[in-house]
């Protein structure tokens, strides 16, 4: 157990863990439940995500990673902790920690994430940039001198990379992304239908019924919640229109976040690009329509990757094959290492 590696997709709306060649074994929403009088920690992951918007007043939910970084270290240094102890158990000898973060990231928040790492019990900490990640863990071969595109849509923020030789040549990060996304149908509902709906609502509603290539207004659901007029529970049945209405802003900035990416590539590598197409992963990547809406606005070949969701978590499982030639985009904390 001592040479137990593990990696970790640290995500604003779920954290992935693998272990050692054992694969992906466990994945839970980033959730934290405690109580606010007495600082206690009552539930995390699925059992404190199932609370939200159900808890007395005196039960707070938080999700300690915002935008893809650390917002509140206490809770993350925990639920990172316990989430580990459930796949190991607690006779754990100090194992490896790869743990992913978003590329454009700042040194403070390096550390912050490195520190949660090692107050799990680890020896070592290395992160990875979450672009470098997605596309091993898709089955790309990153060390050729050939242009692959990746466009990682997860909970608090959408990377868009470019990588050929290990290496990532342009990248940019947005925060338009899930959360955004759900925000954007809590809004829309309120304007139009004057209903309130929680976060799990709507984010039910973005994976039943978005369709982003060709909305119908037939195809339609019914979203449940509080209406704000009466301040009574209410229904109201919503199509595919509405959430293309509700969401179409947040995608926009997605697609625009692409292109800015490609007018910023060396020519060489935008035919790569051309030839080998965008790779969605994340999942973002999941939305109705979205691979074919990117292909018809970019007139490029956009595929989704096969278990979008676990891409990137498995790229940390296979980068500790690599740690020798991931020079760019793979980083040893070696000043935090445990002596």
């Amino acid at each position: 157990m001592a040479n137990i590696d593990i990696g970790i997709d640290l995500g604003t709306a779920n954290t992935v863990i693998t272990l050692g060649r054992k694969g992906v074994v466990l994945s839970e929403p980033s959730a934290v439940a405690y109580d606010t009088r007495t600082l206690e920690i009552l539930a995390v992951g699925s059992e404190a995500y199932d609370m939200i918007g159900k808890t007395p007043e005196y039960i707070k939910v938080v999700r300690p990673l915002c935008n893809g970084v650390i917002s509140d270290d206490r809770m993350t240094q925990f639920m990172i902790r316990e989430l580990i102890e459930r796949v190991t158990g607690r006779n754990l000898i100090k194992p490896r920690i790869i743990i992913c973060v978003p590329s454009f990231i700042t040194d403070v928040e390096k550390r912050a994430v490195v520190e949660a790492a090692m107050s799990a019990g680890s020896r070592k900490a290395y992160l990875i940039d979450e672009p470098i990640a997605a596309l091993i863990g898709a089955g790309v071969n990153i060390s050729l001198a050939t242009g692959n595109m990746i466009v990682d849509i997860g909970g608090g923020t959408t990377d868009v990379a470019i990588v050929s030789m290990n290496g990532v040549v342009t990248s940019h990060s947005i925060k338009s992304a899930g959360n955004t996304i759900d925000q954007a149908i809590i809004r829309y509902l309120q304007t139009k239908y004057k209903l309130l709906v929680g976060e799990r609502t709507a984010e039910r509603i973005k994976f039943e019924l978005t369709n982003l290539y060709d909305p119908r207004d037939n195809a339609t659901m019914f979203a449940k919640g509080r209406n704000l007029v009466s301040g009574m529970p209410e229904q109201v049945e919503i199509s595919e229109l509405d959430v293309f209405e509700a969401v179409e802003d947040e995608i926009t900035q997605i697609i625009e976040a692409i292109k800015k990416v490609l007018e910023e590539t060396p020519p060489e590598l935008v035919g790569d690009i051309y030839e080998n197409g965008i790779l969605l992963t994340g999942g973002g990547a999941l939305l109705g329509g979205l691979s074919k809406l990117i292909e018809r606005t970019l007139k490029v070949k956009c595929v989704v990757a096969q278990d979008t969701l676990n891409c990137v978590a498995k790229g940390t499982a296979i980068a500790f094959k690599k740690v020798d030639k991931l020079l760019d985009g793979f980083e040893h904390i070696g000043v935090y290492q445990y002596q």
